[in-house]
């Protein structure tokens, strides 16, 4: 019995952190990053789609300096001209800034780079689109994660309990509702204050993608722990619950914006 309750949890702690994983490096949040190549010279970079606090800084590895490099930006859904801030050589690297937006404002933004007539554009399609906040002090934020990972790793395990037929099942039910209140409404409300001055953004005042994910996994829960508090047969709707949160939480946050 010990053995399989470790088993359990071990299977459940990869599928959360697989989960995990996956939402992050899927997200519209997640860098840009490769390689180019300029007149025979291998040329590596990364690009960032989100920033708090001051401007953003857009770096290119070039390693020479008779390489030049001008960064072009504009506001996201605009009509407005690019503006073309050139980009400065030093230490290998060359640098300009994005200037910074308020919370949830957007910009798009790609870098020319030239050499010796040659000339390439990062990316080679399309712009990169980065999302501005306000600073989340980092405490609040790592407990948001937190707890929003430890709701997903219990409501895993809950739905292997209910496989397992586990007497455990409402157990679970329980700390996964309060976990998600915990990472969710709690600190995850924090979280969007801080990030964009609202505590909620999803229904009925929005359509926050987060807010709403969250919204529904607890509801999610709430149905399942109260089919179980009735004392009856009730491990299809901690099945149901536990899969509904496992496929919201693969959505990557902030997918449908700000």
């Amino acid at each position: 019995m010990l053995v399989r309750n470790i088993m359990l949890w071990v299977l459940a702690f990869i599928i959360t952190v697989a989960s995990a994983v996956y939402q992050r490096i899927t997200g519209p949040t997640y860098p840009v990053d490769g390689s180019v190549v300029l007149a025979g010279q291998e040329i590596t970079y990364k690009f960032y789609r989100s920033h708090d606090v001051g401007d953003r800084s857009v770096v290119v590895k070039v390693g020479d300096a008779s390489v030049n490099g001008t960064l072009k930006y504009k506001p996201f859904r605009s009509d407005e001209p690019y503006t073309a801030a050139p980009m400065r050589y030093e230490s290998g690297q060359l640098t300009a800034y994005l200037p910074h937006q308020p919370p949830a404002g957007k910009l798009l933004y790609h870098v020319e780079l030239s050499k010796a007539g040659s000339t390439i554009r990062i990316p080679e399609q399309g712009d990169v689109r980065i999302r501005f906040t306000g600073f989340v002090p980092r405490s609040i934020l790592t407990l948001h994660v937190f707890f929003i990972f430890l709701a997903m790793l219990v409501s895993t395990r809950a739905g292997l309990a209910v496989l397992a037929k586990s007497k455990y099942v409402k157990r679970y039910a329980i700390w996964t509702t309060v976990l998600l209140v915990v990472g969710g409404f709690i600190f995850g409300g924090l979280v969007q204050k801080y990030a964009f001055g609202v505590y909620w953004a999803g229904v009925p005042y929005g359509i926050d993608l987060t807010d709403n994910k969250t919204l529904i996994a607890f509801i999610a829960w709430l149905l399942a722990l109260v089919a179980l508090m009735r004392k009856r047969p009730a491990g299809a709707w901690a099945l149901a619950a536990s899969i509904v949160t496992f496929l919201i939480f693969l959505i990557p946050h902030s997918l449908l914006g700000s």
